[in-house]
């Protein structure tokens, strides 16, 4: 799986996919819908994805002395990889806001989501998205990148609730600042990794179980 995830980040990737990580400094934007850093870090993933078909590199793949199963878990690993790393920096950041920042003016007024855990939670399952939709759809074919067209909507749908749930009467601690409501803040992000964690462990079991039958 080494040798794999090698090849997976060496060769298979397209550049922009590591470029895109950056997005992840959104987090520090005011008046701006910073879920929208997740979003074009997955778009990253997608442009190696579209990378990966031009070149023929699942074939390529599956010729090699490996599982066809390796294929996709490698394909998930590298995805995941990617997620991680925009993740760390949007912690920090995020770490940033909630200590240093956490009283400055263009923050206080910003009428939009709030940089809290609740935002790395939201985030995580925006990584998930990706990860059932979009990638577990590919694999239906191993070549069709139409359900990101699915993904799309499934991430402005999320975000738009996102955005929305702190301004409903009664859910204004969602978008706390610093430290406050930690507990409530903790409970979110620990939902947001529960969900993460369910929605790739089982795309990635059903995306095996695919392409095991394609016939390429």
């Amino acid at each position: 799986m080494k040798a794999l995830l090698q090849k997976e980040m060496c060769l298979s990737a397209s550049l922009i996919t590591y470029f895109f990580i950056a997005a992840a400094i959104i987090t520090l934007f005011p008046g701006y819908p910073i879920l929208c850093g997740p979003f074009f870090a997955t778009l990253g993933i997608f442009h190696s994805f579209q990378n990966s078909r031009e070149a023929n590199d699942i074939v390529y793949s599956t010729l090699l002395p490996i599982a066809k199963s390796d294929v996709v878990k490698g394909k998930y690993l590298f995805s995941v990889i990617i997620e991680s790393a925009a993740l760390i920096i949007m912690t920090l950041l995020t770490i940033l806001r909630m200590t240093l920042l956490t009283d400055a003016k263009p923050y206080r007024q910003n009428a939009l989501m709030n940089a809290n855990l609740f935002y790395l939670g939201m985030a995580l399952v925006i990584f998930g998205l990706f990860n059932l939709i979009f990638i577990g759809g590919f694999f239906k074919t191993a070549y069709k990148l139409t359900p990101f067209i699915k993904y799309i909507i499934a991430v402005i749908l999320t975000i738009g609730a996102a955005e929305t749930v702190h301004h409903i009467p009664g859910l204004e601690n969602v978008n706390a600042f610093g430290f406050e409501h930690l507990t409530l803040q903790l409970i979110l992000l620990i939902a947001g990794i529960g969900l993460f964690i369910l929605m790739t462990a089982l795309s990635c079991k059903k995306a095996c179980a695919r392409f095991e039958i394609i016939d390429l």
